[in-house]
């Protein structure tokens, strides 16, 4: 997945989330999109509202979240 520079800020509720890895998605998160691909939505849960950053161009060693490897 590589896309825009930077990663995708958004304020989160807490809840199970599944981020979009095949690039089809109309958001960041999995809307089905990925069936006709071999590409798997990573899973991840927000335990409390809070400000996430989502990688966006697919280096980050901590998935799927931005550890800013994009800035290097």
């Amino acid at each position: 997945m590589t896309q825009a520079q930077g990663p995708i800020v958004l304020e989160l509720e807490p809840g199970t989330y599944y981020r979009c890895t095949c690039g089809k998605a109309a958001t960041p998160f999995c809307d089905g999109a990925h069936q006709v691909t071999d590409c798997t939505p990573i899973s991840f849960e927000v335990k409390e509202k809070q400000q996430v950053y989502l990688c966006n161009c697919g280096k980050t060693a901590n998935a799927p979240f931005c550890d800013g490897s994009c800035a290097k």
